[in-house]
């Protein structure tokens, strides 16, 4: 397994749509590993394809029940299909440097996707394991959370964000 290069914004493959993965080969099983040491290294609780600079429809979830667990999901080609409720939580997001805010999301949803076998996958997800998994989704559309917040917020986080990036 590789620890990847994690993209931050305003880079434009965050940006991009990702494109659908119509095989899972050797290729992809290794790519949906190598995100998952790169997320618990981060440390993260999920990591898109795009993240790491491949716009491909592969996301990697933690499902640990323990602290000190590393057990994750890979779900390709997911799609949300169904939602309900809604809850405000604090968000974050590996490839949006030094800031967290609240995000409005689902609180249910029904999610079909593949798993790294190719096997089909259709559940119900809910609360915190719910937002995980749209924000993933969010970014092989091309969104990011920050696109979720009101302008104000967003022209501060740019500011501070010249600044971060000023002193690197």
């Amino acid at each position: 397994m590789t620890i990847r290069k994690i993209i931050t914004y305003p880079h434009p493959i965050l940006r991009k749509k990702a494109k659908k993965i119509t095989e899972i080969d050797d290729d992809i099983k290794q790519l949906a590993a190598d995100m998952a040491e790169t997320m618990y290294n981060a440390p993260g609780v999920g990591l898109a394809a795009n993240q790491i600079g491949i716009a491909r429809q592969i996301v990697v979830v933690d499902v640990s029940k323990e602290e000190n667990e590393k057990e994750f999901t890979a779900f390709i080609n997911p799609v949300i299909s169904e939602c309900e409720g809604s809850l405000i939580g604090e968000e974050g997001c590996l490839s949006v440097l030094e800031y967290e805010t609240k995000v409005k999301r689902f609180q249910k949803i029904r999610v079909t996707a593949l798993d790294i076998e190719g096997n089909e996958l259709d559940f119900e997800a809910e609360d915190r394991f719910a937002r995980i998994i749209q924000h993933e989704v969010d970014h092989l559309q091309g969104t990011l959370f920050i696109d979720r917040i009101s302008r104000l917020k967003l022209t501060m986080y740019k500011k501070k964000l010249k600044k971060i990036l000023k002193g690197k």
